[in-house]
Formats: structure tokens, sequence, C-alpha cells
């Protein structure tokens, strides 16, 4: 079933947190996302609110809140947010009714939220939770076909009837601003006679999004349907996973490996499913010409509200200050969330309790919408022109690559997800 639009929803309610009402804000009292943070204090579990956090421990302490989301906030104000997946929906439900309440303008326990506030600016931000696992899959038509189109072959037909994927390095998987240290591996370089050991020549990003899974999952050799692969969406953040696209080429028989297994990157905040009930929008569907979706992939609810309107952009820094390179959008995929879902359980594998997953690319169809280099410069063929004129064909030492996302749609205040950045490093010394 679709979450409902609540109070928490409402575009008129303004925060006493003034910067939580400025245009462009990532995190209005409509987002309210859960994150780790430490503030030279100890981590502990936070909410984004304009450019303060809430201390959850503190408010606990404050005697601000009771009940279900009293009960809520206890397992949000932990060094990790793993037992936040494990409660209900509805425990979520009144603990964002709560925060919304007291932070509002004109709350009637202001001086206790008041005193639960933390500048963002002196806190540092940890992984939300460790991934049980994480699986990476591809869902963007246009990045499949383009992807081919450079290799100068047909995609396996595979991908119009299933979402690809692969199961990923749990392991590399890091916070925003974590650097990015250039790998090495196999490579077989242009004009060579063969493989070489040697720092990765194709350093390469992935503008993509994310999901958390909250739990419990399926036991092994079960399925999962559409209905309850919905339920398990927990929350959503920004992920780039970074690709050495020289080891990846040369050693993809099995599927991608070290050439994906470095470092994924994501966003520290994870804004509810509930804050992203407006910006729902209909799946991508079927054309006539398209196969038509397998039983187990199609749901009339995910064909109405399985998509989201979510703004994806890309900024380039090279040293002269951020460019924007990337503008795309989730809805543009060509398999929703559930169907991702769905799809990693129809075998029967166990979904486990913090389990994420990611989109893949996030391309379209509009140039702009390009969002990797490969595609960008069509591997390599047509360089990247920034406009002081530097030019780039992959990322090299010293770029930073910064993703952010905001949700949209007419009527509602956007939320946004934070910066998923990372600044690329020199290969170390094998």
């Amino acid at each position: 079933m679709p979450i409902e639009l609540n109070a928490t929803h409402d575009p008129q309610r303004r925060s006493f947190v003034a910067s939580a009402n400025e245009e462009g804000a990532d995190f209005p009292i409509q987002n309210l996302p859960f994150g780790v943070f430490d503030d030279g204090r100890g981590a502990r579990g936070g909410v984004a609110l304009g450019d303060s956090i809430i201390d959850l421990a503190a408010l606990l302490r404050s005697g601000a809140l009771s009940g279900a989301a009293a009960d809520a906030a206890m397992a949000a104000s932990k060094d990790g947010l793993e037992d936040l997946f494990l409660i209900k929906p509805d425990q979520l439900s009144s603990l964002r009714r709560a925060l919304s309440d007291l932070y509002a303008a004109g709350s009637a326990d202001r001086a206790k939220a008041e005193e639960a506030l933390v500048p963002a600016a002196s806190a540092t931000m940890h992984m939300p939770a460790r991934p049980a696992a994480f699986t990476d899959f591809c869902t963007s038509a246009d990045h499949i076909l383009r992807m081919a189109r450079n290799g100068g072959r047909e995609p396996q037909p595979a991908w119009m009837t299933l979402p690809v994927a692969y199961n990923g390095r749990a392991s590399s998987v890091a916070v925003s601003g974590t650097p990015v240290i250039r790998p090495r591996g196999q490579v077989a370089p242009r004009g060579g006679t063969g493989p070489e050991f040697m720092a990765e020549p194709m350093l390469d990003f992935e503008v993509e999004f994310g999901a958390w899974l909250r739990g419990p999952g399926n036991p092994l050799g079960e399925t999962v349907s559409m209905q309850k692969a919905e339920e398990l969406l927990f929350g959503c953040c920004l992920v780039n996973d970074w690709s050495a696209r020289g080891i990846q080429f040369y050693e993809m028989i099995l599927g991608p490996h070290l050439g994906k297994s470095f470092l994924t990157t994501i966003s520290p905040w994870i804004v509810t499913m509930e804050a992203l009930a407006p910006f729902r929008v209909p799946g991508r569907g079927r054309t006539e010409e398209e196969p038509a979706l397998l039983e187990y992939l199609d749901d009339p609810e995910d064909r109405r509200s399985g998509g989201l309107n979510i703004e994806l952009t890309a900024e380039l820094d090279t040293g002269s200050g951020p460019h924007r390179i990337v503008r795309t959008n989730v809805a543009e995929l060509f398999w929703t969330l559930a169907q991702m879902v769905a799809h990693q359980a129809c075998g029967g594998a166990p979904l486990e309790n913090a389990d994420l997953i990611a989109t893949g690319t996030v391309s379209g169809a509009a140039d702009e919408a390009r969002a990797c280099l490969v595609e960008i410069t069509e591997l390599g063929k047509k360089p990247l022109i920034l406009p002081d004129g530097t030019q780039r064909v992959m990322l090299e030492d010293g770029d930073t690559l910064a993703i952010r996302g905001r949700a949209l749609a007419d009527g509602f205040v956007p939320i946004g997800f934070g910066e998923c950045s990372g600044t690329i490093s020199r290969a170390r010394n094998p």
C-alpha cells in the first residue's frame, strides 16, 4: 500500500530553525532524514534540520519524547541505524510527527527542542549503518544502450526483461568525503603486448541512487512479492559507484570485480520513504515494442507510483571551482526500486536488515543526463571541456566529484539528500 500523506508533508509548515526554511535547503522540516554524527562526544544518531542536527539522545534525556516516538528515537540514537530499520513503520511515523511538531514554528516545547540542536558544521558524519550486503543494479536503458554503442556491440537482451545487477563489496561502501584512492590492478593498455599491473588510467564516476532495506527480509529459499518489496524499502541515499574502467574492461568475464570493489561512496543521510511519499510518480511502464513485464515484476501500484521524481546533478571541480556536468532524474529509470528488490529475492536469496541496493548509473535520454564519463566522452573520443577550458577524458588526481539530489513535486516543498562527494588521491605504492 502507498504511504499516505500526513501533517509532516504540509508545504505550509515552517520551522523555528531559520535555515530549514531557506529556499533550496536540503533539509527543511518536511524532510527529517536520519544519520550518524560525531561532534567530539561520540558517534550517535541524529536528524538533519536546516544547518543543524537534532541530537536524539539529548532529546530523549530532556523528556520531550514519549511513547512510540521515544521508542523509535531510542533505536535511532545509537552509533548505527540498524535497529531503526527494524522498527514498525507506524513507530517511525510517530517519531517523524513528534519531531515535526517539536521543531515547528510555534512549538510548545521549543526550549527543550533547541537544547538538542548541534551545528552540522561542528560534526563529522559517519556511515549511517554497515550494509549487510550491497547489490548494484544496472537499470537505465539509456546507459545500457550507450555503453553498448560505445563498445560497438549489441547489449545482451536480458536487460529488457530483468533488472541486471552484480553483488558488490559491502566492506568498501564508505561515507561522503572518504578519499578516493586510485586503485591498482591488471590493465591491458592500447598498443601493449599484454596486461600490466598498474595504477588505474581510466578512473570514472557513476551518478547513482540507493535504497536501504528494512528487516526482517525473506528466509533462504523464499521469494518476495512486489508488495512486500515496497514494504522493505526504508529510505534512500545518493551513491557514486566509482569505476576503474581499465581494470573493469579487462577483467569482465564473470562480471565486475576489482574494477568496482575499491570504493563506493554514499551520502550520510537516509531520507525515509515516508518523506519521499509526495514525490512518487508512475513506473516506467513498457511500450508495445518492449517485452511485457513478467508477473513477478508487475504490480498495479508499482505502475501507478513505483517511480520517484528526483533530480540528480554532478559537479566536477578540477581546482578552479565546481562545474555542473550532469543533470538527470531517477524517474527515467527502466526499473523501479521495488522491482529491483523483488528480483533480488526471486531465486530465494535472503534479503537482510540494512541491505543496500543501488540503481546503477542514472542516465537519461538528454546529453546532459549522461551520468558517467564513459558516456559523456563516448569512451574518450570527445573530451569533456569545462567552462574554464580544462579538459577531462577521465578523472585525474586532485579532482573532486560531488553528487546532489533533489526530490520535486508541484505543491510540495522540495527536499534533498546532502552531498555525496570524493576527491581523487594518487595510487599508493604496490
